[in-house]
């Protein structure tokens, strides 16, 4: 039987406020580009909630002990980025996550690309993909097919996007049921140019300052 993708898209106004400031075309770039790293602090936040390995950590308080819960600094923790699309999210999301080692990937329908990517990724290892949005399917597919080669899969993988077309999530889940993803929306469609309708604009531009924002 085949797994339901679990698509999470976390009800914070913060969320829908940036949101809403990448959906502007008027919107400048870098004010573009602070809304991008901030959906990658929240949505980044909301995926560690229940993912972050703990330990406890017995305290001696002047006022009585205590036990407390720290981050198992034991389990290490890879940030995969999608370039250059998912550097916006990084810049917020490493914020929370100092200590993740960092790789970038290029994909395209062909294929991916990646450097700096620790081969083999440790057993334990959990692995967060930062992708800056989910519209043609092709170039994640490849990823999470490399990453399923490598055993990383399920429970050991959470993707982070800012907007994700519903077909493009249709196809993830029928191949990798098991992934969990967190983004600030689902819209419903890819544009005839293969943007996510409505979306927010075309990423790599305004990222970089060009002046097409649709």
């Amino acid at each position: 039987m085949a797994m339901a993708l679990r698509v999470v898209v976390p009800p914070h106004p913060l969320l829908t406020h940036w949101l809403t400031v990448l959906r502007e075309p008027q919107t400048p770039s870098p004010l573009y580009a602070t809304a991008m790293a901030e959906l990658g602090r929240w949505l980044s936040y909301e995926a560690l909630r229940d993912w972050l390995p703990q330990r406890q950590l017995p305290i001696e308080t002047p006022q009585g002990p205590v036990v407390g819960q720290v981050i198992d600094a034991t389990v290490p923790l890879l940030a995969l980025v999608e370039m250059p699309g998912g550097v916006g999210l990084w810049q917020g999301a490493q914020a929370v996550l100092p200590a993740a080692q960092l790789g970038h990937v290029v994909g395209n329908a062909g294929g991916i690309t990646w450097h700096n990517w620790p081969e083999p990724i440790a057993e334990r290892t959990g692995v967060m993909v930062f992708w800056g949005e989910l519209a043609e399917p092709e170039p994640l597919l490849h990823l999470l097919d490399t990453l399923q080669s490598c055993g990383v899969s399920g429970g050991r993988l959470r993707l982070i996007t800012a907007v994700a077309a519903a077909p493009a999530l249709q196809v993830i889940g029928e191949r990798h049921g098991a992934l969990t993803l967190y983004t600030a929306a689902i819209d419903p469609e890819l544009s005839s140019e293969g943007l996510v309708a409505p979306g927010i604009g075309a990423l790599q531009a305004r990222l970089l300052g060009f002046s097409r924002a649709t």
